[in-house]
């Protein structure tokens, strides 16, 4: 992602955050702008070595902090198979997650199935559950590696 994307990324994430009450505070739009960068998913202390560059007192407290709050945003995922964060490719609202993670190089795709969560909530509610928050992850190849 080039810094311009980078940046209009982060002003996205300002204004929603300015509309909602929410605080970002210089730490939380590094944090947010690392994430934009990567192309897959990055974990918790990796995130961390890259924050020190810019805030060189940075500790995982820190780290750990800005994610909850971008987490509770809807600005970044957790990809709990692999304890990493990935940015949300559309932050603007809140809806069901699916994620596509190559297995060979990394790489996390964020899509939107139709039905999936419709399905899911169907057979749920069959049982009595209500769903609060869904993520999918699927492991496999993508395009370039298989």
């Amino acid at each position: 992602m080039t810094k311009s994307e980078t940046e209009r990324l982060v002003r996205k994430a300002e204004k929603l955050c300015q509309a909602r009450g929410a605080r970002m505070t210089s730490t939380r739009k590094e944090v947010f702008a690392i994430l934009a960068q990567q192309d897959g998913s990055i974990g918790a202390y990796d995130l961390l070595d890259q924050l020190k560059i810019i805030v060189p007192n940075a500790k995982p407290p820190t780290i750990y902090r800005a994610l909850d709050f971008l987490q509770e945003q809807g600005f970044v995922h957790k990809i709990t198979s692999s304890n990493s964060f990935v940015l949300c490719s559309h932050f603007d609202h809140h809806h069901p997650v699916q994620m596509l993670i190559c297995e060979s190089c990394g790489n996390v795709q964020e899509i939107q199935s139709d039905g999936v969560y419709e399905e899911l909530q169907h057979q749920a509610e069959g049982q009595g559950f209500l769903v609060q928050e869904q993520t999918i992850e699927a492991h496999g190849l993508c395009a370039k590696c298989h």
